[in-house]
């Protein structure tokens, strides 16, 4: 039995929405026909030649991974570039590529959430959640006969979109009135008398980002000199299960030499380090992390008052200054492959799950973390000055 590359695909969009990767990001199908079965499927984080290798050795159809083949436009594919002979071998052999990164990371069963439940955390919530893009609704009013080519306008210019849905919006009729002073210039009635005009009461929601635009398209179409234009900021909802990071808590405190002890147990086996800032006897229950590069969670991890925060790719700097605040959290630094291998077997079993036993699903166990061994100094128990 099998599923075709689309249905797949659909399946995993599904759970990692293209739409909520960032705009630099290059997710989606990379090789493959979207008619093509697909039986067997290998999931890994990077998408170099020894797991392309072992792909084709197990007879896979489809590799999904989490970082991109390419994050820039290129001019070739030839096999004479690592990226380009990966490319050939996947098309020879019949492999599809397809690649989840960025959106991933921050929605339900994605990397963050992954890790939180590889550390044996509760009570998960995003660290940072994610707020819908922020809207503005806008409210003017329009003679009755101008209605139609304003409320065009503003479509036009974005206004009215509402996820699948556009050229939305609401109006409500009524009677205006005014009476224009010297020096005005109205479009309907005589200086120092009162008008009433039967008028259109116009209501859309919009993106903040449009405000301009909308606002030079409305003013544009519209026929008063001064038309009367309220913009409104409904607040924000927030997604509960989607965002930055994650914080729980543990189901028993224990000391930071402990937890990072159990930090390091519960990642894959690999040759790079697992470093670690705090006192180790500091007593550690509320865990923040961020699979991946985290540095710019710090922040937000002190602010919620965690007691240790677990990343990637962590500069000296952020955190140096990060540890001169009183109270903030400790800090332990994982290798990036490690952190965000835990996502593969979430993500393989909710696809499992989905997909039925239609497809064989495995998970890469090569380590294609870059660093291959550790070589390191340790200090005396009394550190001497040393002059030159």
């Amino acid at each position: 039995m099998s599923r075709s590359l689309r249905e797949v695909v659909a399946e995993l969009d599904d759970l990692y929405d293209p739409r909520w990767a960032a705009d630099w990001d290059a997710v989606g199908t990379v090789v493959g026909d979207p008619d093509a079965e697909v039986a067997r499927i290998l999931f890994a984080i990077d998408p170099v030649q020894s797991v392309v290798d072992e792909a084709v050795g197990w007879g896979a159809d489809l590799l999904v991974t989490h970082h991109p083949l390419y994050l820039k436009g290129v001019t070739s594919v030839a096999a004479t570039t690592p990226k380009g002979k990966v490319v050939h071998t996947l098309i020879a052999n019949g492999v599809a590529l397809h690649t989840c990164h960025t959106n991933a990371d921050s929605p339900a069963l994605g990397v963050s959430e992954s890790m939180a439940l590889a550390l044996g955390l509760t009570d998960i919530r995003p660290l940072d959640p994610d707020r819908e893009d922020p809207v503005d609704r806008w409210v003017t009013y329009v003679p009755h006969g101008d209605a139609v080519k304003v409320i065009a306008a503003m479509h036009a210019a974005g206004a009215g979109s509402m996820g699948n849905y556009d050229r939305s919006g609401f109006s409500s009729v009524g009677t205006g009135f005014f009476r224009p002073l010297d020096g005005a210039n109205p479009a309907i009635g005589q200086i120092g008398a009162v008008e009433n005009v039967a008028e259109t009461r116009i209501e859309m929601i919009a993106p903040r980002n449009l405000r301009s635009r909308i606002l030079g398209a409305l003013h544009a179409a519209h026929p008063y000199e001064v038309p009367v234009v309220d913009i409104f900021e409904p607040v924000a909802a927030e997604d509960e299960h989607r965002g930055s990071g994650r914080i729980g808590t543990l189901a028993q405190p224990v000391s930071l030499a402990e937890f990072a002890q159990a930090v390091a147990a519960a990642l894959p086996a690999h040759h790079s380090a697992t470093r670690v800032a705090g006192d180790p006897s500091r007593i550690i229950h509320t865990v923040a992390l961020c699979g991946g590069s985290g540095d710019f969670l710090l922040g937000n991890a002190a602010a919620a008052s965690a007691d240790v925060y677990v990343s990637s790719d962590l500069r000296h700097h952020p955190v140096s200054e990060h540890l001169e605040v009183a109270g903030a959290p400790a800090v332990i630094d994982v290798p990036h492959w490690a952190a965000e291998w835990t996502w593969l077997r979430v993500a393989a079993k909710e696809l499992g799950v989905r997909l039925g036993d239609t497809v064989v699903i495995s998970v890469s166990q090569i380590v294609t973390d870059p660093w291959t061994f550790l070589a390191t100094t340790q200090l005396g128990t009394t550190q001497k000055r040393s002059e030159l």
